[in-house]
């Protein structure tokens, strides 16, 4: 495993470690849906260097996907504050 990819997992692990046990079944009930609902935000755990994103138009692969609506307040903020700067500060759409 590169350093890189060991680097991404402790992130990805360390975010996943947050959520509560109703959060987690939350995301797992959201990742069986279909695709997000247009501007829906969401974090993708196997791409954290591209921050919160915002679902558009198009569907977005389910599969790694975080979304906001699927944690509590507090645990979005947790989870904003191990995410990589955003030097635009705001959530991207696809």
């Amino acid at each position: 495993m590169t350093q890189n990819k060991h680097a991404d997992y402790i992130a990805r692990d360390g975010i996943l470690k947050l959520l509560s046990d109703d959060e987690i079944a939350s995301v797992s009930v959201a990742q069986t849906a279909v695709k997000l609902s247009s501007g829906d935000e969401y974090i993708d755990l196997k791409h954290l260097d591209q921050g919160v994103r915002c679902a558009a138009t198009a569907a977005t692969a389910m599969g790694h996907v975080l979304p906001r609506k699927s944690v509590r307040a507090d645990t979005w903020t947790k989870i904003l504050t191990r995410l990589p700067a955003d030097p635009a500060g705001a959530a991207r759409s696809e």
